[in-house]
């Protein structure tokens, strides 16, 4: 039912020759995510860390071109929490950058609804917003985007938000790079198929 609510969307998408775009916010911390790793019998991995709960929040946009389907990927970084104000000046650096119609999809966050949105949407009126359904992270193929960010990350200690910056970056221009990455991304969503 879900999947094929999402799935009117991009045969509007289509139908008008638009951008689609995923969109998705994620915070990285400066304490070590930890996950699995291996160590000779007796000795236990440590991670060395500041006990600092400082932060670096994060939105991207994954975006599948109307014509030949080619996938791009852009963000933006803040040091605080992401409000209605930054989500518009990320909407407004899309349009800069993507011609012609743009349908956002995202999910229902306080951050994507309010006043100063739709606003934005009424000054700017090739931006479409439409919202995936509740609880339902597993169709924004722009949380794959994070999943694999994250995953890099893992056991990984920065000294400093600034340092956590750089390696964050780093790892999103890899991906930025790599448009079968960003395929998966897609592909590995619970959407139907349109690749």
């Amino acid at each position: 039912m879900e999947a094929s609510r999402v799935a009117s969307h991009k045969k509007r998408a289509s139908r008008l020759a638009a951008y689609l775009v995923f969109i998705d916010e994620s915070g990285f911390r400066l304490m070590a995510t930890v996950c699995k790793t291996w160590a000779p019998r007796g000795q236990t991995p440590q991670i060395p860390y500041r006990y600092k709960h400082d932060k670096v929040s994060a939105i991207s946009g994954l975006s599948v071109s109307p014509r030949r389907h080619r996938v791009g990927l852009y963000y933006a970084f803040y040091e605080k929490n992401i409000q209605r104000a930054d989500v518009c000046a990320f909407l407004r650096h899309l349009l800069r950058h993507l011609r012609g119609v743009v349908i956002v999809l995202w999910d229902n966050g306080k951050i994507h609804r309010g006043e100063a949105i739709r606003d934005f949407c009424q000054r700017h009126l090739r931006l479409r917003l439409e919202s995936f359904p509740g609880y339902a992270p597993e169709l924004n193929p722009d949380e794959g985007v994070w999943n694999q960010t994250k995953q890099a990350l893992a056991n990984s200690c920065p000294k400093d938000l600034r340092q956590l910056r750089k390696q964050v970056s780093g790892e999103i221009q890899q991906l930025r790079r790599s448009p079968s990455r960003l395929r998966a991304c897609i592909h590995n969503s619970e959407l139907p198929p349109f690749l």
